[in-house]
């Protein structure tokens, strides 16, 4: 696992237009929910992956919003991995959502 350069951060957010950049190690996203149990099953879930890939993110649970806040400590930044997660947290909020 690499940090990745600005120009690769750049790239992957492209893709990604509801994570927004925090600084030059954080990327973040809320997520809101008709309910708030809705919500707590979503976290449960993104708790359950993380756990499984031993690399986990700041959760929030403020009511109907849930915010992921996401980077590696050992590289200092962003890496691969912080994007393969956002990726699957969006897909978890494709299914919760419908």
């Amino acid at each position: 696992m690499e940090r990745l350069s600005e120009e690769q951060i750049e790239t992957e957010l492209e893709t990604l237009p509801e994570w927004k950049r925090l600084d030059e190690k954080w990327i973040e996203r809320r997520y809101r929910f008709k309910d708030f149990l809705s919500g707590v099953r979503f976290v449960d879930q993104i708790a359950e992956y993380a756990e499984s890939k031993k690399h986990h993110p700041f959760i929030s649970i403020d009511y109907k919003v849930v915010t992921l806040k996401i980077s590696s400590w050992q590289m200092k930044g962003l890496t691969d991995l912080d994007f393969e997660m956002v990726r699957h947290f969006d897909d978890l909020y494709e299914k919760a959502s419908k």
